[in-house]
């Protein structure tokens, strides 16, 4: 798949949601990029002889939106657990069958995902992949993601092995050498299952040791708790670059020293709300002014543009504020989650999480050129834009997306990808559906999307490497 020129843009006559710190709204304004970077945000700007005009009158301009968790690999498998719980999850990826999956299956579902966040606005997305089993599966990771125009982190991860196991590898350290400037960047991303003996530890030291952030998925309900949050701020591995995703079965203490440390939180609402994570956090993020990121999990069950994890954000929180204060006999008469909160948190939020606030996550002069304009002509939705944080978060979603730049590049342009074979990437999945339902057998592949329900028991612990179960540990 091709790179997109670089030549200078100019979007003309738009609503600019800056996000900046005081998220300011200019109507009418034009940003002008040159090279990789806003030269200028005004109106009826000068501009370059040869720039490319596009027109945003009536749209909005906003920045490139960041998704902080995205389970890449198993794009294509989309919506295939549509009625699981994380139970079922843990079941079939951990347990039973994620160790069917090829370097090639790994390739086809980031191809498809990074193909599916550029075109809906997505402009910087870390790639969660635990399903790496191999330095083979992680080339086929990177080559997903470097065939497609948009901004990729690979956080590392692999469940079918211990994190002290993979992460002390050489094989790791030479793959992290040799695809290096590939993707945007790297990340470690494993769990920790509160086990008292720390398992984790040697995994955090290589993290350590080679200046890499680690992701963890943390307060999720049977899985990993405050016992596991207590461990790694007492043994000095709790740290600003940290993104702790879910965080949503967490105690006021494990809050407390997130907030100290510095870290941040990757909500995934959908996820959360579904699943069954626990209830989506940011009514008690907030209370403990920790910076928030969203983030939408994984295609096999839920939406993959952030615009829904914006509205169902906002649904969440609201729903939790009314009904705590219908308990108290009391009525909210002013929402304490704001839709400029939730644009801040998919924009800017990410940005933070992320170290790159200086250049993504904001339209201001002098930053990265990563644009997402808003504007449907043919949509009866598109006006009018009365609140245009409200209409982002509220009205518009993917297929609104009209125009999308990355490293001042347009790589979507009237509504269409530019450079991008499609067709490439559903003969990928095609090839990888076609695997797994032949590894699987037909009956299995069907009982796996609507499995029967079981008996209620204790669900045998998916982290395989220990022996230990958390003390919250139930099954469905």
């Amino acid at each position: 798949m091709s790179q997109p020129e670089r030549r200078p843009v100019v979007l003309r006559g738009g609503t600019v949601l800056t996000v900046d710190a005081g998220h300011t709204v200019l109507e009418g304004h034009d940003v002008l990029v040159v090279d990789d970077r806003i030269a200028g945000v005004g109106v009826d700007l000068e501009v370059p002889a040869g720039t490319e005009e596009i027109d945003a009158r009536g749209g909005i301009v906003m920045p490139g939106m960041i998704d902080t968790h995205r389970h890449m690999w198993q794009t294509a498998m989309r919506g295939y657990g549509a009625d699981w719980t994380l139970t079922q999850y843990f079941v079939w990826y951990y347990l039973e069958h994620g160790r069917k999956f090829r370097p090639q299956d790994v390739y086809a579902g980031n191809l498809v995902a990074a193909i599916e966040a550029v075109d809906a606005g997505v402009t910087t997305c870390v790639d969660w992949s635990h399903g790496l089993q191999t330095t083979q599966h992680a080339d086929a990771a990177v080559d997903g993601l470097a065939a497609v125009p948009g901004r990729f982190l690979l956080a590392y991860g692999n469940i079918q092995d211990a994190p002290a196991n993979w992460t002390g590898t050489s094989e790791l350290r030479d793959f992290l050498d040799r695809r290096r400037g590939d993707v945007e960047g790297f990340q470690l991303a494993f769990d920790v299952t509160g086990d008292p003996s720390f398992p984790e530890k040697p995994a955090f030291e290589v993290a350590r040791d080679l200046a890499l952030p680690v992701t963890t998925h943390a307060g999720v309900w049977g899985a990993t708790n405050d016992d596991g949050i207590r461990l790694m701020y007492e043994h000095g591995f709790m740290a600003p670059e940290t993104i702790y995703v879910h965080a949503a079965t967490l105690s006021a203490d494990s809050y407390h020293r997130i907030a100290a440390t510095g870290g941040s939180v990757s909500v995934s609402t959908e996820s959360e709300q579904s699943a069954g994570q626990g209830y989506p956090p940011t009514w008690a993020l907030r209370s403990h002014d920790i910076p928030v990121s969203l983030s939408m999990d994984t295609s096999v069950w839920w939406s993959g543009d952030l615009f829904t994890a914006m509205r169902t954000t906002l649904g969440a929180d609201r729903s939790r504020e009314h009904l705590e204060a219908h308990a108290r006999g009391e009525t909210v008469t002013h929402a304490a989650l704001r839709a400029e909160h939730v644009v801040d948190m998919a924009t800017r939020g990410g940005a933070r999480a992320l170290g790159r606030e200086a250049d993504l996550g904001s339209v201001e002069v002098g930053k990265k050129a990563d644009l997402v304009l808003v504007r449907n002509e043919h949509s009866p939705v598109s006006f009018p834009i009365l609140h245009p944080h409200g209409h982002v978060a509220f009205q518009a979603q993917r297929g609104d997306v009209e125009a999308v730049l990355v490293d001042g590049r347009v790589v979507k342009r009237d509504h269409r990808l530019v450079g991008v074979d499609l067709a490439a990437a559903r003969r990928a999945v095609e090839e990888t559906v076609d695997h797994l339902r032949g590894e699987l057998g037909e009956d299995e592949w069907r009982q796996g999307m609507n499995p029967d329900i079981p008996e209620t028991k204790i669900l045998d612990n998916p982290y395989q490497y220990t022996d230990y179960r958390s003390a919250t540990t139930h099954g469905a």
